[in-house]
This record gives structure tokens, C-alpha cells and sequence, in this order.
């Protein structure tokens, strides 16, 4: 997911510097994003860890999808 949000920002960079800094706000936000869950992926050790860290990454998925149509 990530590495689709990047790209995104990217091509809407390339067609509208105007959103430049908008746009790498964005990725900035999705690589700590990124980060954080690895972390948190890392330390789980149950399936039950597993369940909130899921959840989490439903929701984030949902706002960087609102972020990203915010762009265009």
C-alpha cells in the first residue's frame, strides 16, 4: 500500500507542482506509517496481536485514500 501511495504522489507531482508540497507531505506521513507498523509487526508474537494492528491499517488505509483523492 505504501509503495502505491508514493507512486501516486508522485505522478500527481509530476502533472501539478502546485501540490508538490502537499504531495510529500503525504509520503513523508506514509513512510512513518510504514514504520510503525513494521515495528509493531515485529513484535507481535500472537495471532491475537495480530487483530489490532489489521484494524489499524484498515483505517490508515481509508484516510491516505481520502488523502490522496484531497490531491486531485
Amino acid at each position: 500500500m505504501i509503495f502505491d501511495i508514493v507512486e501516486e504522489c508522485f505522478t500527481v507531482q509530476l502533472f501539478d507542482s502546485s501540490k508538490t508540497e502537499k504531495a510529500e507531505q503525504i509520503i513523508d506521513e506514509a513512510a512513518a506509517f510504514q514504520d510503525e507498523m513494521l515495528s509493531k509487526i515485529n513484535k507481535a508474537k500472537t495471532r491475537a496481536d495480530f487483530q489490532p494492528i489489521q484494524e489499524e491499517f484498515e483505517a490508515a488505509a481509508e484516510s491516505f485514500i481520502l488523502k490522496l483523492n484531497g490531491l486531485n
